[in-house]
């Protein structure tokens, strides 16, 4: 759209867009009040069950896994079953408050946001999609908050705790804290939280200011000059939503802040441990508030620096100071650079730039239609049988709900690899680097490790029988030891060249199994199994090499086949995946 120039255009342009904003504004307020009740009702009765019902089971099972548990020393274990008490007793309690206040947000916002992206240019009967988008679908996403708040604490919480009695190797030593640092770890992180908390807290409260006016600075000169992120138009209205919403965003940030910092001054005592020195614990408290102070002034870019005190609390910091060098040499190239998020007057960056960079919900996309892709392969090279499939539709999906996303990761590597990307080549026309990728953390710590295992692939030059021989080995053997590819066809004997490649597998398995308790994922993959059930299926009656597997099982019947119709009416979001991901994705 065209930009206004000109301070008559830009006063015509925020003038006339008045009435248009508070119209939508009026109509979604009435719109979450009136879903706003039903979806908090949903989440915090659904959830609240799910808390307390589990909470004995819980309890006995992390007071039993962390006794059972071989990874904490003698020490450390009583001292975890001493203070477990406390988080156990808090959980039924953050869990219901943590509820209601994602009830009330997620009730009264979403049918909000979604009456102001009705109004955007992709929707053609823009007064219907008004009044009838947020409601329906704020109600089912309601259920499905609770679906995925469930699945975590019953699937994700169990998983968690059968790595804590997991074996250890026999050259690995247990976690464990001495008994003399004890009184001075439990000193420092006493301190820690009385002084950090204190004072973090003074911080964020002295620096909200600048964040309420410096925000609404930005927004108000995006939205009368129709420049920064609000340049489309389908943008505009969220201007408006955005500044009168600012002010919940800055407490919501004061909030983080105070809560952030309990858990900044308990570190305090594992420094005191590390070091075995309270002065350098209590360095670190101090220290602290100096780096969350510095933190908040490049964030809001004010000066840089902090003028509190920062004494060293490592014996060696000669590597903590390279690191930050190196951390702000970055930042001064994102605050100079064409991508730093800034104000108008410091060249903010526009929308379409924003689009470029890739947000975490679309790189979790592309995992399951990746997975979706090469699950249809399998299931036509005989690797995936139904019987895999029911198996993983029934609740076991410790097998097939790691191999499968692992696998399609390890083809979108070695594609990577042979391509000379300096990312991951996720599909034809997307390469996903850290120049363009999430700036989320958790994302960042998914895709750090992948980038790192792209180059080692690409360091040992596969040829393509290893690459054939490798993707089959990767999913029909364990890979813990090189013995196991002998007489396997594999090309090279070089034991070490063996190992490497195992070692790079049992990574991604790693890194693929910690994903997996994430709440989406297992909602997410077990629809996904559903549409591979039905072309398992459609293979079987074309006659295809899995088709005697269904013999011999219910007379010739399978026992998911009497919910097919229904499997088939859940599959109507199969665009979900795209239609025609096997030209597009890795």
């Amino acid at each position: 759209m065209e930009v206004p120039m000109g301070f008559v255009a830009k006063l015509w342009s925020f003038t006339s867009f008045l009435p248009f904003f508070f119209l939508l504004f009026i109509l979604g307020l009435f719109k979450g009040a009136l879903i706003g009740p039903v979806a908090l009702g949903i989440i915090v009765l659904g959830n609240s069950a799910v808390v307390i019902g589990l909470w004995p089971a819980h309890c006995i099972w992390t007071y039993y896994c962390v006794a059972r548990s071989k990874k904490l020393g003698l020490v450390l274990k009583i001292l975890v079953l001493v203070s477990l008490p406390v988080p156990l007793i808090l959980w039924p309690v953050i869990g219901i408050l943590g509820s209601i206040l994602g009830g009330v947000g997620y009730g009264f916002f979403s049918p909000l946001l979604a009456t102001f992206e009705a109004a955007g240019e992709n929707f053609s009967d823009k007064f219907y999609h008004c009044f009838a988008d947020g409601c329906w679908s704020t109600i089912k996403g309601s259920c499905t908050v609770v679906q995925d708040f469930t699945d975590f604490c019953f699937h994700s919480y169990f998983s968690y705790m059968d790595e804590v009695i997991e074996k250890i190797p026999a050259e690995e030593k247990p976690m464990d804290i001495k008994l003399s640092k004890l009184p001075c770890c439990l000193l420092a992180c006493l301190i820690g939280v009385l002084v950090d908390v204190l004072l973090i807290t003074a911080v964020a409260l002295w620096k909200s200011p600048y964040m309420l006016f410096k925000g609404w600075k930005r927004l108000l000169e995006d939205l009368i000059g129709r420049e920064g992120p609000f340049l489309e138009t389908v943008c505009v209205p969220f201007a408006g939503l955005a500044i009168i919403l600012w002010p919940l965003a800055v407490v919501g940030a004061v909030i983080g802040a105070v809560i952030s910092s309990f858990f900044l001054g308990l570190y305090g005592g594992v420094i005191v441990h590390q070091e075995d020195s309270l002065i350098m614990g209590l360095s670190y408290i101090v220290s602290a508030v100096s780096l969350f102070d510095e933190y908040v002034n490049d964030l809001l870019y004010l000066r840089e620096g902090s003028c509190l005190p920062r004494p060293n609390y490592r014996r060696n910091m000669s590597t903590s100071l390279a690191h930050k060098m190196l951390d702000d040499n970055d930042l001064k190239n994102r605050r100079q650079g064409s991508y730093g998020s800034k104000l108008v007057s410091e060249n903010s960056r526009t929308l379409k730039w924003a689009v470029q960079r890739y947000k975490p919900v679309q790189v979790w996309d592309w995992l399951f239609k990746s997975c979706k892709v090469n699950g249809s392969i399998l299931i036509q090279n005989g690797m995936i049988d139904i019987k895999d499939i029911e198996e993983c539709m029934k609740g076991d999906c410790k097998n097939l709900g790691i191999k499968l996303p692992a696998w399609s990761i390890l083809q979108c590597l070695l594609a990577s690899a042979k391509s000379n990307s300096s990312g991951l080549v996720i599909s034809d026309d997307v390469e996903l680097t850290r120049a363009n990728g999430p700036r989320d953390k958790m994302f960042e710590w998914f895709i750090g490790p992948l980038l790192i295992m792209k180059e080692q692939l690409k360091a040992l030059q596969l040829s393509e029988n290893e690459e054939i021989c490798l993707t089959e080995l990767f999913w029909r053997y364990k890979n813990d030891k090189p013995e196991e590819w002998d007489n396997t066809g594999f090309s090279s004997s070089d034991s070490v060249r063996r190992a490497q490649l195992q070692a790079i597998i049992r990574r991604l398995k790693g890194l693929v199994a910690s994903l997996s308790r994430m709440p989406t994922f297992r909602r997410r993959f077990r629809n996904l199994m559903k549409l591979l059930y039905l072309e398992a299926l459609q293979a079987s009656a074309s006659g295809s090499h899995i088709g005697g597997i269904l013999a011999s099982r219910n007379g010739g019947r399978s026992s998911f086949q009497e919910e097919d119709m229904e499997v088939r009416d859940e599959t109507v979001n199969k665009a979900e995946y795209g239609e025609n991901d096997k030209e597009n994705v890795v």
